[in-house]
């Protein structure tokens, strides 16, 4: 029996593990699986060996106050897939975190193939890191075409699935959504705080406050490892629902007021038109400026892809309650200019692979083969 040890560091790794664990025991029922995750992989059938909350950590100091438990947690990560014996053991995203897992596994169990699903954005930032991951992993599975060229020179085999969002969208019902809420016809903003604590404490509050300058109806979806700090956050009369409803809260939004992350490619491919924040601590963002450790001139992916700001990025010291009321109110009164974003942001979905086959189905093929190279 070939075994498949699948690890995944935060909220969003969690749903990509999900669905590879599914497409993978679709192709081959009697694989055994198992690894760490959230509540996403345990539905697949996968109950994580470990808690994996207060991994999703952003910036510099986060980093490091999230050192100490980073290390016990990837010990144990170790120990537990060292346990399993697997053949190929799968690394979802969270570089820092998957990477040290990569490095201890591959010393501890040589013979392990090792698959990273969702490289570092060495296009934006650290192409170095390029070499580092060649070094501690067999295999790549990458979103897009333009981040092939930095492994080739050492020789990093790599598999391109397009964004994972895209293979696994279902089209939202934004009139249900309405109606299930009582919201009538009025206007909706939007608000997606991130699913990082640091997110929903430097970024949110600026989004709640541009909200609340609309005169619109406030509707917040709320990933489940943030939700407490999200509820105490909102403006009172915001209606706040869980992630088993995003699709329709994303087709009925009028505006979004994201923060950045795939949560910008999931409420675009239902339609909706988006305004991208983003703040790093002030330290971490000054180091990576000032040393040319970010490059990139965008962070949005939907802007990566279409080489232009196709979805406003209001980043840093932009980062001001009225400038993005501003933005989304001219958007909530300008049917056109709402549906010249809209088509925009849609040109650049298809960019990332819209309307190709299912990112999940094309990882799910690549970590067969692996699997079939270490037999």
């Amino acid at each position: 029996m070939s075994r498949i040890f699948v690890v995944a560091g935060e909220a969003s790794g969690d749903a990509l593990g999900a669905d590879l664990i599914r497409e993978l025991k679709k192709r081959d029922p009697s694989l055994a699986v198992a690894g760490c995750g959230g509540p996403a992989m345990e539905a697949a059938g996968v109950k994580s060996v470990i808690d994996i909350s207060g991994l999703a950590v952003f910036g510099l100091f986060d980093g490091l106050k999230a050192y100490g438990r980073v290390v016990r947690l990837v010990e144990a990560v170790v120990e537990a897939a060292d346990a399993f014996k697997p053949d190929v053991a799968v690394l979802i995203d969270s570089w820092g975190f998957t990477l040290r897992v990569a490095q201890r596994l591959r010393a501890r169990a040589p013979g392990v193939k090792l698959v990273k699903y969702i490289g570092p954005q060495v296009w934006a930032a650290r192409a170095g890191r390029a070499r580092t991951l060649a070094a501690a992993v067999d295999h790549l599975i990458c979103i897009h075409d333009f981040e092939v060229p930095y492994y080739a020179p050492y020789g990093l085999a790599c598999t391109v699935a397009g964004h994972p969002a895209i293979g696994r969208m279902k089209q939202g019902d934004g009139a249900a959504f309405r109606v299930r809420h009582g919201l009538g016809d009025a206007p909706i903003a939007l608000v997606l705080p991130g699913s990082r604590r640091s997110e929903v404490r430097r970024v949110a509050p600026t989004l709640w406050r541009a909200a609340s300058l609309l005169g619109a109806r406030i509707v917040c979806v709320a990933a489940g490892s943030v939700g407490a700090a999200v509820r105490a956050q909102a403006p009172a009369g915001a209606v706040i629902v869980p992630e088993a409803e995003k699709e329709d809260a994303f087709a009925a939004a009028t505006v979004a007021l994201c923060v950045s992350g795939t949560v910008t490619t999931e409420a675009a491919l239902q339609g909706a038109p988006l305004i991208v924040g983003y703040k790093l601590g002030w330290f971490t963002w000054a180091l990576a400026r000032g040393l040319g450790l970010y490059t990139a001139p965008f962070v949005t992916l939907l802007n990566v892809a279409a080489g232009r700001e196709v979805a406003p990025e209001f980043l840093q010291t932009k980062l001001k309650a009225e400038a993005i009321a501003a933005y989304a109110a001219n958007l909530i009164a300008d049917p056109a200019a709402r549906a010249a974003q809209v088509e925009a942001q849609n040109a650049a979905l298809v960019k990332m692979g819209r309307g190709g086959r299912p990112a999940a189905e094309i990882a799910a093929d690549a970590v067969l083969g692996v699997l079939s190279s270490a037999r």
